[in-house]
């Protein structure tokens, strides 16, 4: 990397821009009573170094991280001690005013640049939102940029967002934008964003390539953290759907993704899939979940949605008796029998052999899926959360008087029709043969 992308020091000897010299009054007397404090009878000595050592320096994204001592908390600035006569002045506005250091604090700083005339580092605190000055412009810093448009591709689909820096142009990828796909990125235009600066080409029109992905990462970290500290079993509160599975949804509940099984998204359970979940949820829908496990270790959070609503089971048993009459839809049919929804999230089960009056040989034969039916319920069993029904019970049966003005032909066996007791009495020409065959007989009873 050329020298004007790196901090300037004492030792290379080379200042900043000249506009970025200068130091107020009441910066310059902060300096100096942060510099008196240092070296006042009965300040801790400085720690031997060797010749030539200027403090710990680590490199990051080019930017050059340091962490040294507060030796002073003034109303604006904080002062910072690298090393032997080496200070570094930090703006206070950049912590939250419960997280402010105190004397003593270690505090890890990033190296913007060297005043030499004032001999003292200018400091940022790494990650926060600076202004962005085309000089000081390196790759990791992260600066504040305004959208100013939608950049499209040949394709006319929209590539990223165009953003100014300091006066000059910069580009985002839409991959850069956000870790969700979005849509329609009219939506940023004339906002402030804050953003890493991935790349910087001085040369020609100066290039500047932004990325917000990190910046976003970074933050949803810090709050994931905080966050834990406040998250219990059995807290209900609200969060978004992030992505949709098979068996189940994620949801974001402030910087912390929790999943919500299949299982606990509703009490139905007539369904599995992508499909069913979506019947239920969408993606960016706003919910209200309960958590029921925490698990940091494994880096999981279980939630429950159905939890929330309340059981619809408890509700209907209060609500229905054994013995009363109602109206369902078949949601499923199996070889034993079909599944009756008669309230939302609440199903009943009715046996095939109480589909029908006659037998069945396929449950199909007597209901369809999505139906609409009357049923009669035989019990309920709140503790195993059963309902049994019964169809049957509520036809009429089968008419299976013999004899003559009933009016009704009588059934078979199997539901055929059969023969009247007039037509079996009937005196038939294979009736009188059957007669005299056992006529005189030791059969005793007769036929007629």
């Amino acid at each position: 990397m050329s020298a004007e992308n790196h901090p300037t020091t004492p030792s290379e000897g080379a200042p900043a821009p000249k506009e970025h010299h200068a130091l107020s009054a009441e910066d310059k007397s902060a300096i100096d009573a942060a510099m008196a404090a240092l070296h006042a009878p009965g300040a801790p000595a400085a720690p031997a170094a060797k010749p030539g050592f200027r403090g710990p320096r680590v490199v990051q994204a080019g930017r050059e991280h340091r962490t040294g001592t507060v030796v002073s908390v003034g109303p604006t600035d904080l002062f910072l001690e690298f090393g032997p006569k080496e200070l570094g002045v930090l703006p206070r506005a950049q912590f939250p005013e419960d997280q402010v250091p105190a004397k003593g604090d270690q505090v890890e700083a990033v190296i913007d640049r060297y005043e030499a005339s004032d001999n003292i580092y200018i400091c940022s605190r790494p990650g926060a939102v600076q202004k962005a000055q085309w000089e000081l412009l390196e790759p990791g810093q992260v600066i504040e940029a305004r959208v100013t448009g939608v950049v499209q591709n040949k394709a006319g689909a929209a590539a990223g967002l165009e953003l100014e820096v300091a006066g000059h142009n910069a580009f985002m990828p839409a991959s850069q934008i956000s870790h969700e796909h979005i849509k329609d990125l009219s939506v940023f235009v004339g906002e402030k964003l804050s953003a890493q600066v991935v790349r910087v080409d001085r040369s020609g029109k100066g290039n500047i390539i932004l990325s917000r992905r990190d910046v976003i990462e970074r933050e949803r970290q810090e709050q994931a953290e905080k966050l834990k500290a406040s998250l219990q079993e059995g807290q209900t509160l609200e969060g978004t759907v992030k992505r949709i599975a098979p068996f189940g949804a994620f949801v974001d509940v402030g910087g912390v993704d929790g999943l919500v099984h299949i299982s606990d998204l509703t009490y139905d359970r007539a369904g599995f899939g992508e499909t069913f979940v979506r019947k239920y949820v969408q993606e960016g829908q706003r919910l209200n979940v309960r958590i029921l496990k925490l698990d940091w270790e494994n880096h999981r959070l279980s939630l429950g949605v159905k939890q929330v609503q309340g059981d619809p089971f408890a509700t209907a048993v209060n609500a229905i008796a054994e013995g009363a009459e109602v109206t369902g839809r078949v949601t499923s049919t199996t070889e034993f029998g079909a599944f009756i929804e008669i309230a939302p999230g609440v199903q009943g089960l009715a046996h095939i052999s109480e589909l029908d009056h006659r037998r069945i040989a396929r449950v199909e034969d007597a209901v369809k899926k999505d139906e609409v039916v009357r049923a009669k319920v035989l019990k309920i069993d709140p503790g195993s959360r059963r309902i049994s029904l019964s169809l049957k019970a509520l036809k009429p049966l089968p008419d299976v008087q013999i004899g003559a003005g009933s009016g009704h032909a009588p059934r078979g066996r199997r539901g055929e029709p059969g023969r009247s007791a007039d037509e079996i009495l009937k005196e038939t020409p294979a009736l009188r043969r059957l007669r005299e065959k056992f006529k005189g007989s030791q059969f005793k009873g007769g036929l007629g």
